[in-house]
């Protein structure tokens, strides 16, 4: 009998252990990471790196606690040592995918932080190998694609990122072709160049920048007509970069002989656009060089009367008033040229 009741003791007495001090082991480690991650969030990187550092001896298979190391020792510009804590994770056994990823992930920025590209393109590889669909792997590798101008690569990438996002933009795509057009324009080759600029326009017919530089082909070769034609595109899908060609149509017309119909083209241009004041603004001086004075001024006082705040149509208004208006007037006029301009916010 006494035997028995020792043994029923111990058995009593291991489980009051169990039950009161591992818990409680386990309960005390995870909170002190949550104060970690709180402290993070707080943006108090010093007190969380602390916090992380007591969780790690109190545990040292908390992988989450090391990853959370590295990210912070990397935010404040010690990428080294941030290396040195996500490898030693690589060789830890028995990691879930899951948790690959995301060290593969933090060595990726790691690397790119130091300017080592090549290994930060191996790691977020890495993290493509463990999760084929990872959206984040596939933006990190397009920016490094885009910054070291290997747009094949960044088309790739781009096509997978809006599989992946289910959305689909040409653009984006007719974008990299232009790119590429742009590099065989810096060569000297125009042909090449023009058809890739072609196969923009064909891949996205909306977007206008591809309009542009085909422009600047055609006027290369002094096929003015084409240039032309391709710069209006520009100008009508680009309202606000239109002022980019304005100039070249103006002397692509004149050089043509078709100086008239410059005034159509800004009519055009402001049909799609009303408030285009960059367009009005040289309509204005069309009509003011064919001594339609008066139109002119309407045109630029129209303009004013929807948008009062708008210093480039008072400057207009002020050149086209210099030789009808009293010294007076015009003086006015220039105070509030200048009382718009000392409030940034009224421009």
């Amino acid at each position: 009998m006494i035997w028995i009741f020792l043994v029923a003791s111990a058995v009593i007495l291991a489980a009051v252990f169990i039950y009161y001090f591992r818990p409680k082991k386990q309960q005390r480690t995870e909170s002190i990471y949550t104060h970690a991650l709180n402290a993070m969030v707080r943006g108090d990187t010093r007190t969380a790196l602390s916090h992380l550092r007591n969780v790690v001896k109190q545990d040292t298979n908390h992988i989450n606690a090391y990853l959370q190391m590295g990210d912070i020792l990397r935010g404040e510009d010690n990428a080294q040592a941030a290396i040195k804590i996500h490898q030693s994770l690589t060789v830890r056994p028995n990691l879930s995918n899951e948790i690959k990823r995301d060290i593969h992930k933090s060595l990726a920025l790691d690397f790119k932080q130091l300017g080592h590209i090549t290994k930060a393109m191996g790691e977020a590889e890495m993290v493509l190998k463990l999760d084929r669909k990872n959206l984040w792997a596939n933006e990190f590798l397009l920016k490094i694609f885009e910054q070291q101008r290997e747009w094949d690569k960044a088309m790739q990438t781009t096509k997978a990122i809006q599989k992946l996002k289910q959305s689909r933009d040409p653009s984006q795509i007719a974008r990299f072709l232009v790119y590429q057009g742009m590099e065989k324009l810096e060569k000297g080759q125009l042909k090449e160049a023009e058809s890739q600029f072609q196969k923009a326009v064909k891949t996205s017919p909306e977007f206008g920048l591809p309009y542009l530089r085909l422009g600047d082909v055609f006027a290369e070769n002094r096929d003015l007509v084409k240039a032309i034609e391709n710069w209006e595109k520009f100008a009508l899908l680009n309202p606000e970069e239109g002022r980019l060609v304005y100039s070249k149509i103006e002397s692509a017309l004149f050089d043509l002989g078709r100086f008239s119909e410059v005034e159509k083209f800004y009519e055009r241009i402001l049909e799609k656009d009303p408030s285009n004041l960059n367009a009005l603004t040289k309509l204005a001086n069309v009509l003011e060089e064919k001594g339609e004075h008066n139109t002119a001024l309407n045109l630029v006082e129209d303009a004013l009367s929807k948008n009062g705040s708008s210093v480039h149509a008072r400057l207009m208004k002020l050149k086209l008033s210099l030789h009808v208006s009293k010294p007076h007037e015009l003086s006015n006029q220039i105070d509030e040229v200048i009382q718009l301009l000392t409030i940034p916010h009224e421009k």
